[in-house]
């Protein structure tokens, strides 16, 4: 069986030690970039590599781009292949932020062509919660070779958000928190604020009290109220830098709204033109 979106715990612990299978440990701090890997070296779950977020799944930040860049997805196809993830390989991709992380490299996966990818529901808490054990052992890898096939429809820019808008062709939804989304907050940016016309949806909501997603009808209920008789394929996600947007995208998917983009600058780098607008509040 094949899985794209998300996986349980169970399900992973007893494809643990299937060769086909490659785990990815995503977890990351915004507040400190080495807190993931720290976290890594001193626990994870058995065979996993990591992936950081800044270094492994981002390019380096210029003056025109957001905080997370997109990476050169050709030195990223070589890394997959150095972690030994094949085309056939099932990925399965963890942080313990609910998948805020681990829903980057599941999104990055997915526009290389790689679909056998889902996210840990739950994550590594939800691991331990089920008596799985944790390992401070480095993975032996077997590295390989991964054939990119990239779909760059997966993402507009930001050139292509602003038309689309103006010709009222997309649906946009902020995954950012209401606070931040009003410009009531901004603890990252230094403007406040939303995209004009952008809809509000934290990524939060996706889960339940235990940090699992909660049902795939429930998933779709919400967002098709949200988005009313927009399809799912003119629906684009951002967030502040194009990595908790994944989260709104990854829950579309599993609830079988399939097709929604990804604005990969987001909020960080929409806010880079002084003469770009932007608006506080709700969208009216």
């Amino acid at each position: 069986m094949t899985f794209t979106t998300l996986v349980s715990a169970t399900t992973l612990h007893e494809h643990l030690n299937d060769p086909k299978w490659v785990v990815v440990d995503c977890r990351f701090s915004l507040a400190n970039s080495d807190a993931g890997s720290y976290a890594y070296r001193h626990e994870h779950i058995p065979h996993a590599r990591y992936a950081h977020l800044n270094n492994d799944l981002s390019s380096p930040i210029t003056d025109l781009t957001g905080r997370h860049p997109l990476p050169n997805f050709t030195l990223l196809a070589k890394k997959l292949g150095a972690w030994g993830i094949a085309n056939d390989s099932q990925v399965v991709v963890y942080d313990d932020a609910g998948g805020a992380f681990a829903g980057r490299l599941w999104w990055l996966l997915r526009s290389l062509g790689h679909d056998k990818v889902a996210v840990l529901n739950g994550g590594i808490q939800h691991w331990q919660k089920q008596g799985f054990s944790l390992t401070t052992t480095l993975p032996i890898i077997q590295s390989t070779t991964f054939r990119p096939y990239l779909n760059t429809n997966h993402w507009l820019n930001t050139a292509q958000v602003q038309n689309s808008l103006a010709k009222k062709k997309i649906c946009l939804i902020d995954a950012r928190t209401p606070e931040r989304y009003r410009g009531e907050q901004e603890p990252i940016d230094p403007v406040a604020g939303h995209i004009p016309g952008a809809l509000n949806r934290a990524f939060q909501l996706n889960l339940d009290n235990k940090g699992l997603f909660i049902s795939a009808d429930q998933l779709r209920n919400q967002f098709k109220q949200l988005i009313g008789t927009t399809a799912p394929e003119q629906v684009v996600h951002y967030c502040g830098s194009g990595v908790t947007a994944c989260h709104n995208l990854l829950a579309m998917e599993y609830s079988g709204l399939t097709g929604s983009k990804l604005y990969a600058g987001a909020w960080s780098e929409w806010i880079r033109d002084k003469n770009r607008e932007i608006a506080v509040g709700y969208a009216i």
